[in-house]
């Protein structure tokens, strides 16, 4: 494994990032709990037909939303039509102050998206959304008995000895090494320091805690086959076009719980991970045999296209090199 690193661990400062920094992985959670989805599902616990309201009876409803045409499928690939929740929170640095230490229940946050119409019938278009994912994690801790993080801890991360990655629950901090992270809640003003921050609002939708070290050992073994059967490995990898991205990711496509993006060299699988202060982004090949991990302390800095673009390209050259 080779590291590399560019910039500083605190805005203004001179101190590199620590190569073991710890940080949030943001929406690569989404990955760790399609695993544990398809691993139920592999079980024969669950089924990926079965319906949102199969399993949480009653909560997706009104105005015009109806768990009893979403599926768990529909909540994995971004095709039910809930709304974002995420959208009526901190929506500038004064919100973010306010919020920043509250908990969040998992059913707070999905009345939330409940509350306003759905974006499009289940199954009929393309939207991303935490609250599918926030859902997911429910109809995990529902079959099992079990948190969804205890699943991830028990099927993913002690088998794989990934001894830095942890939900943090309602702690607000970050353990050390860790950069601060920064965001602009509007472009040209200073950043803020957004470090604490309670990820309740996040739970299975993004709320891990890890380092490249972990995560790229997540990548290998999912991709290596470590993790899923082939049946399930093959349905995770059914992809459909992640229409809303396209200005932002040209070509990207939506399995379960992961991304397809084009490139020069065929092709990488992915999930882009962003919480405030803190972007994730990675690439890994087909059989697990290559990857990347980028961490990054500073949201929101630049328009999103111009950012895309330029982490895209980094993930490229270094998946393309030598093919």
């Amino acid at each position: 494994m080779i590291d590399a690193r560019s910039g500083s661990a605190r805005h203004n400062g001179t101190e590199p990032v620590a190569f073991e920094s710890q940080f949030r992985m943001g929406s690569n959670t989404k990955t760790f709990v399609a695993v544990v989805i398809l691993q139920l599902v592999d079980e024969g616990t669950i089924r990926l037909d079965d319906t949102v309201d199969r399993w949480l009876p009653g909560l997706v409803s009104g105005h015009g939303n109806d768990g009893k045409r979403i599926t768990i499928r529909h909540l994995l690939q971004h095709t039910s039509g809930l709304h974002e929740y995420s959208t009526d929170m901190f929506k500038d640095e004064e919100d973010y102050q306010a919020t920043r230490f509250r908990h969040f229940d998992p059913e707070e946050l999905v009345a939330m998206a409940v509350a306003h119409q759905p974006n499009f019938e289940p199954g009929t278009g393309w939207s991303y959304s935490n609250t599918n994912y926030t859902l997911a994690g429910m109809i995990i801790e529902k079959a099992t008995g079990h948190l969804w993080s205890e699943e991830v801890r028990t099927r993913i991360l002690e088998p794989l000895q990934m001894g830095h990655t942890f939900e943090p629950g309602d702690w607000p901090a970050l353990p050390a090494p860790h950069a601060q992270g920064y965001n602009a809640f509007s472009r040209g003003k200073p950043v803020a320091d957004v470090t604490l921050l309670n990820m309740s609002w996040g739970g299975a939708a993004g709320s891990l805690i890890t380092t490249t070290e972990d995560l790229t050992r997540f990548w290998r073994a999912l991709q290596g086959g470590e993790l899923l059967s082939p049946a399930r490995m093959a349905e995770m990898h059914e992809t459909v076009p992640a229409t809303e991205l396209q200005a932002v990711f040209p070509g990207m496509r939506d399995g379960l719980g992961i991304f397809w993006s084009p490139t020069r060299c065929g092709g990488f699988w992915h999930h882009p991970g962003d919480a405030p202060g803190f972007s994730t982004r990675n690439a890994v090949n087909e059989g697990g045999t290559r990857s990347v991990v980028i961490s990054e302390n500073t949201t929101g800095d630049a328009p999103v296209a111009s950012r895309a673009k330029d982490e895209l390209q980094v993930l490229e050259d270094v998946m393309c090199v030598g093919q």
